[in-house]
C-alpha cells in the first residue's frame, strides 16, 4: 500500500508531532498505532486501550482489561453461556460486556493469551518469592 497518499491538515499534524514528543517516540509510530487502535475500536465497539506506550492492552469501557475477563472466565466450569452469567453475577460485569472481550478476544487470540501466559508467570514468581 502507497502510504504517501495519505495527508493530514497542518493542525493535525502539528499535535501528531507534539503528542509523539511528549511519548517520547515518532510521528509514524504514533500515526500507526492510532490508526490500529482506532480500527479496532470501530470493529469492536466498547473496546478501548490503555497503558504506557510501550504496554498497550484492550480493554472494556468502564471495566478491566480483555485478558482478565478471558483469564477469569477460563477458571470457570461449564459451558461458555454458563460461565458468562456466574462471571457476571460474581464480578457485576454485565454480561454484554464480557461478550464484546470475548469477541475482541477471538480476533486477538494470541495476543489476549500471551499477556494470560506472563500475567500467570509472574504471579507463579511471586507465590516462589522471587523478584519479578
Amino acid at each position: 500500500m502507497n502510504t504517501s497518499l495519505f495527508r493530514v491538515s497542518e493542525s493535525a499534524g502539528r499535535r501528531l508531532v507534539a503528542r509523539a514528543a511528549l511519548e517520547g517516540t515518532s510521528s509514524t509510530a504514533l500515526l500507526d498505532r492510532l490508526i490500529r487502535e482506532g480500527v479496532d475500536q470501530l470493529e469492536h465497539p466498547g473496546i478501548v486501550f490503555r497503558g504506557p506506550i510501550h504496554d498497550r492492552r484492550a480493554a472494556l469501557v468502564a471495566g478491566p482489561d480483555v485478558w482478565e475477563v478471558v483469564a477469569r472466565l477460563l477458571e470457570l466450569d461449564g459451558p461458555v453461556e454458563h460461565r458468562i452469567a456466574v462471571l457476571s453475577w460474581q464480578s457485576d460485569l454485565q454480561s454484554r460486556k464480557i461478550r464484546t472481550a470475548l469477541a475482541y478476544a477471538r480476533d486477538y487470540g494470541m495476543e489476549i493469551g500471551a499477556r494470560i501466559g506472563r500475567n500467570r508467570q509472574a504471579a507463579e514468581a511471586i507465590q516462589r518469592g522471587e523478584p519479578i
